[in-house]
């Protein structure tokens, strides 16, 4: 036999075994319970809607998902617990922003190039808000004051680092305004902050439009502008950024689900396929707007693009504002 031919054999042959392996996959995942594995605490947002897909998952699989909650570390051990599973689809995360933040803030090396995305099932904008007697009426009074008086306006949402805090610097960024002319004053989470917002203790919310919605549903207070692509569901009267101001900045919150890296492509793509029927369902779509949580779906190449572009996002700021190791 000639050396062309036993290669063409050989090609053949790792072909056919290549789909053979993908067909036994196929045939068999899952022959049991799955683990969906939470970064962070029972009882929370990710919590609840990662509870909400591991139900509807079970029912279209026909096997359990059972929901692990690994907290610990601002989001690390579980996201590392993720990374560091078997790659056979028996285990699975709910991976949230701050692995997009993490990395670049020196807390681990984990990073989008340790996992295999499946689907993006949730994305929150921010939104920036302000209390109803505020002297600010649209986002470009707001920009036009913190200009003409930098470090007197304050606004507060999250800690120094976290995602609104990222999302409001970014957007004075893509703007070309120095994003210290803001102050940033830190809080644990933006039910603080709205106090705070409420008293007159800063200017202004970096926050999701659900983290508002008690003051801005109680007449007490006002979004200004969406920091997303398209308008919100909650409040579609509210601009998006780009309609006000022309920057195409985009921010926020955002889950989704992946696997370790390595997860075999036949499954990959079957759970794609049941998270996006998940995604389309009634039950998926009523439970998300009941809570006030934004819907957007990505496939895995679209994840995948996603969270390399939000990753390259956080970067850039945190480097901007010196936070970055």
């Amino acid at each position: 036999m000639g050396n062309s031919r036993r290669t063409l054999l050989k090609a053949a042959t790792a072909v056919a075994l290549s789909l053979s392996v993908g067909m036994a996959h196929a045939a068999t995942w899952p022959a049991r319970p799955i683990n969906l594995i939470v970064p962070w605490g029972a009882g929370g947002g990710s919590d609840a809607i990662a509870r909400m897909i591991g139900t509807l998952l079970e029912k279209d699989l026909g096997q359990p998902v059972n929901v692990v909650n690994r907290t610990g570390g601002n989001g690390v051990v579980g996201h590392q617990a993720i990374a560091g599973a078997k790659a056979d689809g028996y285990t699975i995360g709910f991976v949230t922003v701050e692995i997009a933040m993490m990395h670049h803030q020196g807390l681990t090396k984990l990073s989008y190039k340790d996992y295999t995305p499946v689907a993006l099932m949730n994305f929150d904008p921010a939104a920036l808000t302000v209390a109803a007697n505020s002297p600010y009426k649209n986002v470009n009074d707001v920009l036009a004051a913190a200009k003409a008086n930098p470090g007197k306006l304050k606004a507060s949402g999250t800690g120094f680092g976290g995602i609104w805090h990222l999302a409001l610097a970014g957007m004075l960024d893509s703007l070309k305004i120095d994003p210290n002319v803001i102050r940033w004053v830190p809080s644990n989470g933006a039910a603080p902050a709205l106090v705070d917002l409420a008293a007159g203790g800063v200017d202004l919310l970096a926050a999701s439009l659900p983290e508002g919605r008690s003051l801005v549903d109680a007449g007490r207070a006002v979004p200004l502008v969406v920091m997303s692509a398209k308008p919100s569901g909650l409040y579609p009267k509210i601009p998006t950024l780009k309609t006000a101001t022309g920057s195409t900045w985009e921010a926020g919150t955002w889950r989704g689900i992946a696997a370790p890296k390595g997860l075999p492509a036949d499954i990959q793509a079957q759970l794609a396929t049941s998270l996006e029927k998940i995604y389309a369902s009634k039950e998926y779509q009523d439970f998300m707007a009941g809570r006030g949580f934004g819907v957007q779906f990505a496939n895995p190449a679209n994840f995948q693009k996603f969270w390399e572009k939000n990753d390259a996002d956080m970067g850039s700021i945190l480097k901007t504002l010196g936070m970055a190791k």
